[in-house]
């Protein structure tokens, strides 16, 4: 059967940067085995697969593949998808407010919102379907550095210690002291591997040195058993970083805008824009949301 898909660039707004994604409509019939050889074919980070959802209240339901697994949830496939369905269901109703869009994904209903102003890219932002929290404690720093390819004085700054952290998906988030440092990781498979907790382990490495004026926070996310040694945006990592952030910096009540920047390593700069609402000093909402850009279109035969 021919099955139209979609490529995107997500967290950007120029194509050929940002984290590249695949989105396949007309779903219905694909088996689990199916998706996921579609997902090995396209090799990309995710690939999306687009179906109608559950309740009829919703918009779509979608399932997220990497090469190797399905994701429960995943950042830059929510966005891409989001603009994807939005250009092509709706595009007159993109401005002003913008469009709600409701996907069923495993982790449960993400509301998004797209919108688009004249003459810049389609842009897309969802409320986390879950609030962040610590599900785990880091390995030993020196253990980690090793395995991250650093010395363990690379590892940690200010107040900010390594921890296992998941709005959706766990990640490892290791605090990096410099710039230069974070250009220096290499992970190590087999130590990587071994040292990181879960089925899925990812590492997300972050400081506050950064290369663009206007940025937070400078990010990489290495995440080898999921098929990609590299990512070069990490939505679902930003989601969880709202819980990190609001442990390490204590902002104050209100809203509080983070802008992470991540894949200027891999010559694929993205822009990730993180939105905490925070509460009797306690975080009770955040967003996470960024621009998409069509690359390609075509037809598979599944």
């Amino acid at each position: 059967m021919r099955r139209t898909f979609h490529t995107l660039d997500v967290f950007t707004d120029t194509p050929f940067s940002g984290n590249p994604l695949a989105v396949v409509l007309d779903c219905e019939g694909l088996s689990d085995a199916r998706m996921q050889a579609i997902a090995r074919e396209f090799n990309l980070s995710e690939t999306v697969f687009v179906f109608d959802p559950h309740d009829p209240v919703n918009t779509a339901r979608l399932r997220i593949f990497t090469p190797t697994q399905e994701l429960p949830f995943a950042g830059h496939p929510t966005i891409g998808a989001a603009v994807l369905i939005g250009e092509l269901r709706a595009p007159e109703m993109l401005g002003g407010q913008g469009l709600g869009i409701a996907l069923e994904e495993r982790v449960g209903v993400v509301s998004c919102t797209v919108r688009r102003r004249q003459g810049a890219a389609t842009q897309a932002g969802f409320a986390l379907p879950r609030l962040p929290e610590q599900v785990g404690d880091a390995p030993h720093e020196g253990v980690l550095a090793a395995a991250l390819g650093l010395e363990a004085g690379d590892i940690g700054f200010d107040a900010h210690r390594p921890g296992v952290w998941s709005a959706g998906n766990p990640f490892t988030f290791v605090p990096v002291a410099s710039l230069e440092a974070m250009g220096r990781a290499r992970p190590d498979p087999a130590r990587f591997a071994s040292t990181l907790a879960g089925p899925r382990p990812a590492a997300f490495l972050y400081t506050k040195e950064t290369v663009r004026e206007g940025s937070h926070i400078h990010a990489r996310m290495f995440a080898p058993g999921l098929g990609m040694t590299e990512d070069p945006a990490t939505g679902s990592a930003a989601a969880a970083f709202a819980g990190v952030a609001a442990l390490f910096e204590a902002p104050e009540d209100g809203d509080h805008l983070l802008v992470i920047e991540q894949g200027f390593e891999m010559g694929r700069p993205s822009i990730i824009h993180l939105r905490l609402q925070i509460e009797g000093g306690a975080l009770v909402g955040a967003s996470v949301g960024g621009a998409a850009v069509r690359v390609s279109q075509g037809v598979i035969e599944a």
